[in-house]
């Protein structure tokens, strides 16, 4: 569904999809206490081409805070990972590790998937 709007400021905007500006911005996330956060670990390889990726879901965060426990996970872990949409996907096969990590920091976790 398409949207008009005009303004009498200077942010005018023509043509815009999917809702207004104010409803992304406010998206960001609020900052929530591990313990009140239920996260999810996966380990699977589909759509990865066999390559096996530790994914961690649930999180309820800003970015910062989210890209600052990448960092920490990926050291624990010794391997490479990213952020992508709030999930976590770290390289290799670490679902243990990264349970440990997490329930060491406050977050409920649990196992999901084989």
């Amino acid at each position: 569904m398409a949207s008009k709007r005009s303004s009498k400021s200077g942010d005018r905007i023509a043509y815009q999809e999917f809702g207004s500006s104010t409803e992304v911005e406010e998206e960001g996330g609020v900052e929530v206490p591990p313990q009140q956060q239920n996260l999810k670990v996966e380990v699977s390889r589909k759509g990865r081409k066999g390559k096996t990726v530790t994914i961690i879901t649930g999180f309820q965060g800003d970015r910062d805070s989210l890209t600052a426990l990448l960092k920490q996970l990926k050291s624990q872990c010794g391997s490479g990972g990213t952020l992508k949409e709030g999930t976590m996907e770290i390289q290799g096969d670490c679902g243990q590790k990264v349970m440990e990590f997490l329930a060491q920091k406050g977050y409920k976790v649990k196992r999901s998937g084989g």
